[in-house]
């Protein structure tokens, strides 16, 4: 298989059945699977997952695993993931910090770096930055230097055209609106880049890790506010790839001016009440918001994230919490909804953007090719 440091497409992942079968190779983990589960598992016959695994084995996706006793007759044969077949990158395009990961296929983190950033600065600058953050981390792993690189995942606030790869007007540097991130550092990097909103690529990273899919909702408090939304098992960007503004629900007619330029926005009651410290006034508001998107979505579960909550993530489950227990009981609703906290900061933000490149390549809705 050829290794080479140049952005490539693995061939064998041009089919959707070969896709489904790595992607349970993938969710087997080191244990590995036996040709006789993936075919019981995809509904493909003996004979095509035998000619999908000898393909995946000749390119080095897959390798042997030992073998597993058998309920009759000889050893069951195990496979499993080679996840340094290949690699992608992920980089969170903060409002004040890079951080940026090399992730395997089985979405491991080979190498990481978080380094201050000014989003407001020259667009040529900070692309300089992404392009010196790439370069870091394809050196700086602990697999061989000749490792695959797949491609880019960039993630960065809203809004955007997520299809054409372009910002739009993020809120507090309306200057980006209209630059074709995508394009430019495609240029720079010499791979191919998709590019995402920064809580769609961390929703994207947590539906792939999570056990039991289900709808659920993430909620990032970082610089901003934003949302991710995971809806039929798949991330929902909407018509436009412009859903999950949440930050931007209006709360309060007339309340403070907003850095979009409306008034009463979440965001601006959230963000004003963590600059005062008052921790239990973030978490109400926030939880007004999430409420909203119970009640109007039904999801499963809600997901907080972001360095604000890192910061105190007890205090906000908390609150957040309450708030959608007192909304459902006033609807009469028992079953509560749960309310969890990601962790690791914003580093899930750039591990989901590294599975913008990756999620296509199992045949998972959501990454570079999804809607």
């Amino acid at each position: 298989m050829n290794r080479s440091n140049s952005g490539a497409n693995l061939p064998t992942l041009r089919s959707h059945n070969a896709a489904l079968v790595l992607d349970l190779l993938r969710v087997a983990g080191a244990r590995g699977i036996s040709r006789l589960e993936l075919a019981e598992r995809t509904g493909l016959t003996p004979q095509a997952v035998s000619k999908i695994t000898a393909r995946l084995r000749a390119e080095g996706l897959a390798a042997e695993a030992g073998h597993r006793a058998s309920t009759g007759g000889k050893p069951r044969t195990v496979l499993r993931l080679v996840p340094d077949a290949g690699y992608a990158i992920g980089l969170h395009l903060d409002r004040d910090e890079l951080t940026t990961v090399l992730v395997d296929l089985s979405g491991t983190v080979a190498a990481s770096r978080t380094a201050p950033l000014d989003l407001g600065a020259p667009a040529d600058q900070v692309l300089t930055a992404a392009t010196d953050a790439v370069a870091a981390v394809r050196g700086g792993g602990t697999g061989p230097g000749d490792r695959q690189v797949l491609g880019v995942g960039v993630a960065v606030p809203g809004p955007l055209d997520h299809r054409g790869g372009l910002l739009h007007r993020v809120t507090g540097f309306p200057q980006w609106d209209g630059y074709p991130l995508r394009d430019a550092l495609a240029v720079r990097t010499g791979l191919p880049v998709v590019v995402d909103k920064d809580t769609n690529a961390a929703a994207l990273g947590l539906a792939l890790r999570a056990a039991g899919g289900g709808d659920f909702a993430y909620l990032h408090l970082g610089t901003g506010l934003g949302a991710g939304l995971v809806l039929g098992g798949a991330l929902h960007r909407g018509a436009r790839t412009a859903a999950g503004e949440f930050g931007h629900q209006t709360v309060q007619l007339d309340g403070p001016v907003c850095g979009c330029g409306g008034r009463g926005c979440i965001e601006a009651l959230c963000l004003a009440a963590v600059a005062r410290g008052d921790v239990a006034e973030a978490a109400r508001v926030l939880g007004t918001g999430a409420a909203n998107l119970v009640g109007l979505l039904d999801i499963d579960r809600v997901v907080l994230g972001g360095r604000t909550v890192a910061a105190d993530p007890d205090a906000y489950v908390r609150g957040v919490r309450a708030v959608i227990d007192a909304r459902a009981g006033l609807g009469g609703i028992d079953a509560p909804v749960p309310v969890v906290a990601a962790g690791g900061g914003d580093r899930p933000v750039a591990e989901g953007a590294a599975q913008l490149i990756l999620a296509p390549l199992f045949g998972r809705a959501g990454g570079a090719d999804g809607a």
